[in-house]
Protein backbone atom coordinates (compact mmCIF):
# COMPACT_ATOMS: atom_id res chain seq x y z
CA UNK A 1 0.00 0.00 0.00
CA UNK A 2 1.03 3.66 -0.78
CA UNK A 3 0.69 6.14 1.48
CA UNK A 4 -0.81 9.65 1.06
CA UNK A 5 -0.62 12.68 4.05
CA UNK A 6 -3.86 14.69 2.64
CA UNK A 7 -2.98 18.26 4.41
CA UNK A 8 -6.75 20.11 4.54
CA UNK A 9 -7.45 24.05 5.13
CA UNK A 10 -7.21 23.95 8.81
CA UNK A 11 -3.77 22.66 8.82
CA UNK A 12 -4.99 18.58 9.91
CA UNK A 13 -3.26 15.70 8.47
CA UNK A 14 -5.25 12.79 7.82
CA UNK A 15 -2.89 10.02 5.76
CA UNK A 16 -4.62 7.45 3.48
CA UNK A 17 -3.43 4.37 1.35
CA UNK A 18 -4.23 3.12 -2.18
CA UNK A 19 -2.52 0.11 -4.43
CA UNK A 20 0.17 0.91 -7.28
CA UNK A 21 -1.45 2.20 -10.30
CA UNK A 22 -5.06 4.36 -8.35
CA UNK A 23 -5.56 7.60 -8.61
CA UNK A 24 -4.88 9.74 -6.15
CA UNK A 25 -8.54 11.32 -7.06
CA UNK A 26 -9.92 7.82 -5.74
CA UNK A 27 -8.20 7.54 -3.02
CA UNK A 28 -8.97 11.08 -1.78
CA UNK A 29 -12.33 10.58 -2.46
CA UNK A 30 -12.56 6.91 -0.59
CA UNK A 31 -10.95 8.98 2.57
CA UNK A 32 -13.66 11.46 2.46
CA UNK A 33 -11.42 14.48 1.53
CA UNK A 34 -13.68 17.31 -0.33
CA UNK A 35 -12.12 16.77 -3.79
CA UNK A 36 -15.15 16.75 -6.82
CA UNK A 37 -13.61 15.52 -9.56
CA UNK A 38 -16.85 16.38 -11.14
CA UNK A 39 -15.62 15.09 -14.26
CA UNK A 40 -14.78 12.18 -13.17
CA UNK A 41 -11.21 12.16 -13.75
CA UNK A 42 -11.92 12.83 -17.83
CA UNK A 43 -9.47 16.13 -17.17
CA UNK A 44 -12.20 18.63 -18.66
CA UNK A 45 -12.26 20.84 -14.80
CA UNK A 46 -9.63 21.47 -12.22
CA UNK A 47 -11.79 20.50 -9.05
CA UNK A 48 -9.90 17.98 -8.25
CA UNK A 49 -6.42 20.45 -7.94
CA UNK A 50 -4.62 19.60 -4.94
CA UNK A 51 -1.11 21.38 -3.89
CA UNK A 52 1.68 19.29 -3.55
CA UNK A 53 4.97 18.99 -1.43
CA UNK A 54 7.67 20.57 -3.00
CA UNK A 55 9.28 18.26 -1.34
CA UNK A 56 7.40 15.60 -3.40
CA UNK A 57 6.91 17.43 -6.29
CA UNK A 58 9.68 16.37 -8.06
CA UNK A 59 9.07 12.35 -7.87
CA UNK A 60 5.67 13.41 -9.77
CA UNK A 61 5.88 12.94 -14.01
CA UNK A 62 5.57 15.88 -15.70
CA UNK A 63 1.94 17.32 -16.09
CA UNK A 64 0.83 17.19 -20.02
CA UNK A 65 -0.02 20.74 -21.70
CA UNK A 66 -3.67 19.79 -21.38
CA UNK A 67 -3.49 19.51 -17.34
CA UNK A 68 -0.99 22.58 -17.03
CA UNK A 69 -3.86 24.72 -19.05
CA UNK A 70 -6.92 23.40 -16.56
CA UNK A 71 -4.44 24.34 -13.68
CA UNK A 72 -4.39 27.54 -14.86
CA UNK A 73 -8.13 27.57 -14.57
CA UNK A 74 -7.83 26.30 -10.61
CA UNK A 75 -8.75 28.38 -7.33
CA UNK A 76 -5.14 28.98 -6.08
CA UNK A 77 -3.22 27.38 -7.80
CA UNK A 78 0.57 27.19 -7.12
CA UNK A 79 3.98 26.14 -9.39
CA UNK A 80 3.34 22.43 -7.45
CA UNK A 81 -0.17 22.00 -8.40
CA UNK A 82 -1.58 19.02 -9.78
CA UNK A 83 -4.66 17.17 -10.56
CA UNK A 84 -5.35 14.74 -8.36
CA UNK A 85 -7.08 12.56 -11.54
CA UNK A 86 -3.78 12.67 -13.18
CA UNK A 87 -1.65 11.33 -10.32
CA UNK A 88 -1.55 7.45 -10.55
CA UNK A 89 0.51 6.24 -7.13
CA UNK A 90 3.79 4.67 -7.14
CA UNK A 91 5.98 2.98 -5.11
CA UNK A 92 8.32 5.80 -5.29
CA UNK A 93 5.05 8.06 -4.28
CA UNK A 94 4.76 6.62 -0.42
CA UNK A 95 4.31 9.00 2.09
CA UNK A 96 3.62 11.88 -0.53
CA UNK A 97 1.97 15.09 1.15
CA UNK A 98 -0.78 17.50 -0.61
CA UNK A 99 -2.42 20.19 0.21
CA UNK A 100 -6.14 20.46 -0.19
CA UNK A 101 -6.63 24.10 -1.23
Amino acid sequence: MIRVRFVARDGSVREASGIAGARLLDVAQADGQPLEGTCDGDMACATCHVIVDPADFARLRPATEEEEELLDLAYHATRTSRLACQIRLTAALDGMSVRVP
